[in-house]
C-alpha cells in the first residue's frame, strides 16, 4: 500500500502490540489514563491510515514533553466560555489529542442541540493527525472539521523566512454503510514530520516541498530549513489556507501566532507552548432530510469513483487510500522506520516495558 513507510521485507509489527506499548509507556512516564488513551488513539490513527509522519514515531517526543514539563500529565480540562452553539475549552496544557477529542465531544453535543457546534481550544499542544478528530465526529453522524496552527516552519509564497506553521485542515463526512469521506491536509507542501521521516529513511525529498535557509528549493532533507506552502508556483493558495487556520486557531482563541510559538523540537521542553486549535461539528439532518443527505453523498461518491481516469490510474475519493492502508495494516501489521524502532527500544529499556520491535 502507498505510505510514507519503507517498502522492504522487514518484520511487520501488529498494530495492537504497538497500541499497548504506547499506552504502557505513556502511563509509565506519568500520564493519567485519559491522556494515555487520547495520545495513543491519535498516534494509532496516523499509523493505521498510513500517515506515518504523525503516527507512533511521535511517542518519544510526547514522553519527553510529559517528563520535562511541556505537557500537563493530569490536566483539568474545562469549558472557559459558552454561548449558544459555541464554546471555548481551556485544555490546561493537556496533550493536544486529549484537548481536541474533548473539544469535538463538546462540539457534537452542541451540534446535536443546535445543528452546529464550534469549540475554540486554548492552552493545548501538538495534536498529531487532524483527521483523527474530524473522523471522531463523522463516526457519530456529524460532519467534522479540525484546524490548528503550529510553530513557524513554512515560508510565505515568494517568502524567504519561516512564517506559518504547517497549519492543517481536516474534514470528515459520514456516509451511510461506508467509511467516512475524509480529507486531511497540511497547508504546507508536506508536513514537517515528513522531512524528519525522510531523514530517518535516507530518502530524497520530492521537488518543490522544502527550501534551504535562503528560501530556495532543496531535495536534501538534511539541508531543508523551511517548508514551501502548498501549491508550488501557485503557493499563495496554500499560504492563504494557512492564514485561515491561523485566524481560527490563534486569533479567535487568544493563543499564540505561529511565529510566537516555541519550536516543537525544543530545546525547551519544560515550558508549555500555548497552542490553540478549533473544531466544528455539523448535524446533516438539521439542514436537509437525512435520507436525502445520505442518498446524495452515496450518489456523489459512486459517480466520483466510477468516473473516467487517465490510462494507468484510478480515481479515488478523499480517504480511500487511507482506508485501504488501514485494512492492510490491521491484517498485516506495520513496518516502523529505523529511528522509531530505536526509540521504542530505548523507551522500553528506560521504563521496563517490553518493546514490540
Amino acid at each position: 500500500m502507498p505510505t510514507d513507510s519503507p517498502s522492504s521485507s522487514s518484520l511487520l509489527t501488529p498494530l495492537a502490540a504497538i497500541d499497548a506499548f504506547c499506552r504502557q509507556i505513556l502511563t509509565a512516564a506519568g500520564a493519567d489514563h485519559a491522556t494515555a488513551e487520547a495520545a495513543t488513539r491519535g498516534m494509532i490513527h496516523g499509523s493505521r491510515h498510513g500517515i506515518d509522519s504523525h503516527g507512533v514515531r511521535l511517542l518519544a517526543h510526547y514522553v519527553k514533553g510529559l517528563v520535562e514539563g511541556r505537557l500537563n500529565p493530569s490536566p483539568k480540562l474545562a469549558l472557559a466560555t459558552a454561548f449558544g452553539a459555541v464554546a471555548s475549552l481551556d485544555a490546561d496544557n493537556a496533550h493536544g489529542a486529549l484537548a481536541t477529542y474533548t473539544a469535538m465531544t463538546h462540539a457534537t453535543r452542541l451540534a446535536g442541540e443546535f445543528g452546529i457546534g464550534s469549540v475554540a481550544i486554548r492552552n493545548s499542544s501538538h495534536f498529531g493527525p487532524a483527521g483523527a478528530y474530524a473522523i471522531d465526529a463523522a463516526e457519530h453522524g456529524f460532519i467534522g472539521f479540525a484546524f490548528c496552527n503550529s510553530d513557524s516552519f513554512v515560508r510565505l509564497h515568494d517568502g524567504a523566512m519561516r512564517f506559518h506553521g504547517t497549519n492543517p485542515i481536516a474534514c470528515a463526512v459520514p456516509v451511510r454503510g461506508q467509511n467516512p469521506w475524509l480529507f486531511d491536509m497540511a497547508t504546507s507542501a508536506v508536513p514537517y514530520n515528513r522531512v524528519q521521516l525522510y531523514r530517518s529513511l535516507g530518502r530524497e525529498l520530492p521537488a518543490g516541498v522544502a527550501s534551504d535557509e535562503r528560501g530556495y528549493d532543496t531535495r536534501n532533507p538534511e539541508v531543508a530549513d523551511m517548508l514551501a506552502p502548498l501549491g508550488g508556483e501557485f503557493g499563495f493558495k496554500g499560504a492563504g489556507l494557512a492564514g485561515i487556520c491561523e485566524i481560527l486557531s490563534a486569533v479567535l482563541t487568544g493563543m499564540k501566532l505561529s511565529f510566537d510559538i516555541a519550536p516543537m523540537p525544543g530545546p525547551d521542553f519544560s515550558t508549555p507552548r500555548g497552542l490553540g486549535a478549533f473544531v466544528i461539528a455539523l448535524k446533516p439532518g438539521a439542514f436537509v432530510d437525512i435520507d436525502t443527505f445520505d442518498a446524495a453523498m452515496t450518489r456523489y461518491l459512486d459517480t466520483l469513483r466510477s468516473s473516467p481516469a487517465r490510462e494507468g490510474f484510478n480515481v479515488m475519493a478523499p480517504g480511500d487510500r487511507e482506508w485501504k492502508v488501514a485494512v492492510h495494516r490491521e491484517k498485516e501489521g506495520i513496518e516502523l522506520d529505523p529511528a522509531t524502532v530505536e526509540s521504542f527500544r530505548a523507551l522500553g529499556s528506560t521504563y521496563g516495558v517490553n518493546s514490540p520491535v
